[in-house]
């Protein structure tokens, strides 16, 4: 599992500690993992696939909204899978290629996740603010370059945090009080030169969330104010209905951010420290499709339309 090198241990292999040792318990967690997996990949799969098939939904909202389901798809389909296996096989070790390859994920998924809530902001504030200018300005050409740039920047955001972590090797412990390779769980266990080049690193990068999260409030407060000096009530519910799914989502996001970046670092596994784990990186992919279905008409509508059409393709092969 190891190698001595100039008398440091140099770990090549992480432990995922478990909340219990019981196999009872472990598989009880990953069958709930299962559970909430199923229903997460069941409905932005779902919500994928409409988006991509029905020709009512081909707009830009729904073109954005079609690529947050596949970034959480990607983000719970990092860690869930491994920790149902290792939970339900006993199996505790990861590689420290395995590792990095999970992190790296994670966050190139989480900060695609929040790239895209920015642009979908701003086409909300566009389509209420000036709905006029709607069609010349989120144009087919402005959605492609927005979600290849919200790709592009959650590559290379990711790629930096993950070479910074990465870069040189661990040899302070190997043990991870978490069910995947959790970021500050990572950092803890790292040395102390790359704990300060992450901290460095983080600062440059808050910089550019401070300039996202200055696009949302700004986008949001005119679309508000927009919205109160409309003398149509039906127009006033008919905008906060397009844009409450998204400030939810932009929500939950923000509250699992926190969670993620404020909480305790533990040394030791506990019910507490797993849940807020779940919270981060289960509840935001599972949620995320049933706010969308919910409080969209079209894409309910849309919904109905295709199971309608299998319906019938299925009957008429059925008789035939």
């Amino acid at each position: 599992m190891f190698a001595d090198l100039e008398n440091l241990t140099i770990f090549t292999e992480f432990l995922l500690m478990d909340v219990s040792s019981s196999p009872e318990l472990q598989i009880l967690q990953g069958l709930i993992f299962l559970v909430v997996y199923l229903g997460a990949l069941a409905g932005n799969l779902l919500t994928f696939t409409v988006i991509v098939i029905d020709p009512h939904l081909h707009f830009p909202m729904y073109f954005f909204m079609g690529n947050l389901s596949l970034i959480d798809f990607g983000y719970i389909s990092v860690t869930v899978p491994k920790s149902i296996t290792n939970c339900l096989m006993g199996h505790k070790v990861i590689s420290l290629r395995a590792c990095a390859a999970q992190t790296f994920l994670f966050i190139f998924f989480a900060s695609g996740e929040f790239f895209f809530l920015v642009i979908m902001s701003y086409d909300r504030y566009v389509a209420i603010c000036h709905p006029l200018h709607y069609a010349s300005t989120v144009s087919p050409r402005f959605c492609t370059q927005a979600s290849c740039g919200a790709w592009a920047s959650g590559l290379v955001y990711s790629a930096v945090h993950t070479g910074t972590m990465f870069r040189h090797p661990f040899t302070k412990s190997n043990v991870i009080h978490q069910f995947f390779c959790d970021i500050p769980q990572i950092m803890s266990i790292s040395s102390q030169s790359v704990q300060f080049s992450e901290f460095v690193a983080l600062a440059v990068s808050a910089c550019i969330v401070l300039l996202g999260f200055v696009i949302l409030f700004a986008s949001y407060v005119h679309i508000f104010s927009t919205v109160l000096h409309m003398h149509s009530v039906d127009a006033q519910n008919k905008a906060l209905s397009t844009c409450s799914p998204q400030i939810a989502t932009l929500t939950l996001f923000i509250i699992s951010g926190m969670f993620a970046c404020l909480g305790p670092v533990s040394n030791s596994s506990s019910i507490q420290t797993l849940l807020t784990a779940m919270f981060y990186s289960m509840v935001s992919p599972l949620v995320n499709p049933i706010i969308f279905s919910l409080r969209n008409r079209e894409i309910k509508s849309a919904v109905h339309r295709m199971l309608k059409k299998a319906f019938q393709f299925h009957r008429s092969n059925f008789v035939s």
